[in-house]
């Protein structure tokens, strides 16, 4: 299967009133246990390459970005590549005259951390440019917390400001603060489903969950239901990746090889990968999930 485009995958998603998931890739490994466990649940999803993975690899975007988009068209499930929460200027600009040749579709200006003036002269500049470059354009207003601690849980989109927000700037998808954060390791996030209800009426373009490994199965239902188009993924993947490991390695203790270890890792995010498909789009995972 072709590569999708993001674009089309929130308008389907808003179509059918679900959401579309976007999963945190860090490895190689988290890209194909991500294929995997979308192909198991039958629904399309994104691949997800943030700004900190980039400086993690170096600072060079290319060869994860290309690899997550080789693996996702050879996928089976229809999968898009997106670049998350891109805040300093100069890689954004790289990353947006560059998506096409590597196979991304969209992007997320972040720049909650300024303020309110200076978040939509930057994120309209960006936006502008992303869509001369084709690329569907995400922001966020209302930081979510969990990026430093900048932000405390009781911080909440306001919804007059975000119809405005999204207004000036001209993004096509904004990521609001509603009650999740990220880097959550338990699932006990209270969401605002009332402000998301209220956000999605005055908003006009698709609301973004960011945080939701904090968020219980419950809960992720209520907020698509309630409005949410797409909902990020990351810790959850990472808790399933690194306990994997740490199993593997603790009862192999003299392996020197690093693949089984590695391969139960990825059959880990998998699993997970499937599960939370299930939870959001209700469609009962195929091929036997183990977890």
């Amino acid at each position: 299967m072709s590569l999708a485009a993001t674009a089309d995958l929130v308008a389907s998603a808003t179509t059918a009133g679900t959401a579309v998931l976007a999963f945190n890739v860090v490895t190689v490994e988290h890209a194909e246990g991500i294929a995997t466990g979308v192909e198991r649940a039958g629904v399309p999803a994104l691949l997800q390459v943030s700004e900190n993975t980039v400086r993690f690899h170096g600072g060079r975007m290319a060869p994860l970005v290309s690899a997550c988009a080789r693996i996702a068209a050879q996928s089976t499930a229809p999968l898009a590549i997106h670049l998350d929460h891109f805040q300093d200027v100069a890689l954004i600009a790289e990353a947006i005259d560059s998506a096409a040749a590597l196979g991304v579709t969209s992007i997320m200006v972040d720049a909650a951390h300024l303020s309110y003036g200076d978040n939509v002269e930057r994120t309209h500049a960006f936006a502008e440019h992303g869509h001369r470059a084709g690329l569907w354009v995400e922001a966020e207003l209302g930081a979510v917390g969990g990026k430093g601690g900048a932000h405390d849980f009781g911080v909440r989109t306001d919804p007059a400001e975000a119809a405005a927000f999204a207004e000036a700037t001209g993004v096509d998808g904004l990521a609001v603060a509603v009650g999740s954060s990220h880097a959550m390791t338990t699932r006990d996030a209270e969401l605002d489903v009332e402000l998301i209800r209220r956000l999605a009426a005055a908003v006009s373009v698709p609301l973004v969950l960011h945080g939701s490994s904090g968020v219980s199965d419950d809960q992720l239902r209520l907020a698509t239901d309630a409005g949410i188009r797409k909902v990020n993924v990351g810790t959850a993947l990472n808790l399933a990746y690194t306990g994997a490991l740490r199993e593997s390695l603790t009862a192999n203790p003299t392996a020197n090889d690093p693949r089984r270890a590695l391969a139960d890792g990825r059959a880990a995010i998998a699993d997970t990968v499937a599960e939370l498909c299930h939870a959001v789009t209700r469609r009962p995972v195929a091929n036997g999930g183990t977890r």
